[in-house]
């Protein structure tokens, strides 16, 4: 069954919809990071949302509409962690049992704000892609409403509202960077910025060590990988999306890779120069960003920092490493 994609009019209306249960959060000019890589470094701070990641705005705007048999039925998904949090966030304001599937070795410290959120945890599977599977067969077996993480046009409108705000605070922008795990920011996003600013640049970045969504748009059909072993468990996928897929081809400019030792080095700029905490997700744009600060000289460049939610642990671990 094909999906249908959402429309600028469908992310307007998400907007409405999320308003009273999202931050409308910051976008903010660093002059010390614009200094060190040559172009108007700004940061989209969804760090800052309640759950401490992006998808929240998805979450809340699919499980509110619902339909009455699916909310009796509860849902389930599957998450290395944010997307997990925004549907338990979401199902616990629409009053929907949720159940959560995750890797076994997922970060504890998001596995832990799912619980908290009251979601319940099914930990199987050695990535994010044998949770998936997981989720989908307990869906069938059980009947639970199955929430798939990238081919939700629901999802992908509600964080599509990233690229509302942003082009409301800076309508003159050249360039946006959103990392990409299953890439429904990017989706979303992009297709706000090729409607309302058609000449500003879409950049998208994945991890080298998880590049399936990078090669299915660069080869224009779904590449699985056998493995997508980062510390940046956000963009930590083995196969690409159809939909958000679908729609990166047409709305993504440009897409990067970052290694592992680029991200880092991102995470510690953000403490150096912004004071603000990146998971590795969130810092994958700035790392693009520092890649890329030649050809972006003298541009105003917008990077998603899509998420904060790094333990303590790794963060100290990658600041005494720097």
């Amino acid at each position: 069954m094909r999906l249908e994609r959402p429309t600028l009019e469908d992310i307007f209306r998400a907007r409405r919809r999320i308003q009273p249960y999202v931050v409308r959060t910051p976008l903010h000019h660093y002059p010390l990071l614009s200094r060190l890589l040559g172009f108007e470094a700004y940061v989209k701070h969804e760090n800052y949302q309640f759950t401490g990641a992006f998808k929240v705005r998805g979450g809340v705007n699919l499980i509110s509409q619902l339909s009455r048999e699916e909310r009796m039925r509860g849902v389930i998904t599957a998450s290395t962690g944010n997307h997990g949090q925004s549907i338990a966030y979401a199902s616990r304001l629409f009053g929907v049992d949720a159940y959560i599937c995750v890797p076994e070795a997922a970060n504890p410290d998001k596995v832990e704000a799912i619980r908290s959120l009251g979601a319940t945890i099914i930990a199987w599977g050695r990535d994010f892609e044998e949770a998936r599977l997981n989720a989908e067969r307990l869906a069938e077996e059980r009947g639970y409403r199955y929430i798939h993480s990238g081919n939700e046009p629901h999802l992908i409108a509600g964080v599509g509202t990233i690229g509302l705000e942003i082009v409301e605070d800076l309508p003159e922008l050249d360039a946006v960077i959103v990392p990409v795990g299953g890439g429904s920011g990017a989706a979303g996003i992009g297709t706000v910025i090729k409607a309302v600013c058609p000449e500003a640049e879409v950049i998208a970045v994945q991890a080298e060590r998880a590049p399936s969504v990078y090669l299915s748009w660069r080869r224009g059909e779904i590449v699985e990988t056998e493995s997508a072993d980062t510390l940046a468990d956000g963009l930590a996928t083995r196969r690409a999306f159809e939909l958000p897929l679908e729609i990166m081809r047409d709305h993504v400019d440009e897409f990067v890779l970052v290694s592992e030792e680029e991200i880092k080095h991102a995470i510690r700029l953000y403490v150096e120069r912004a004071h603000t905490i990146a998971e590795g997700a969130g810092a994958a744009s700035l790392a693009a960003g520092f890649k890329l600060r030649d050809r972006l000289k003298g541009k105003r460049v917008v990077m998603i920092l899509s998420g904060g939610n790094i333990t303590a642990k790794m963060l100290r671990e990658i600041l005494c490493g720097g």
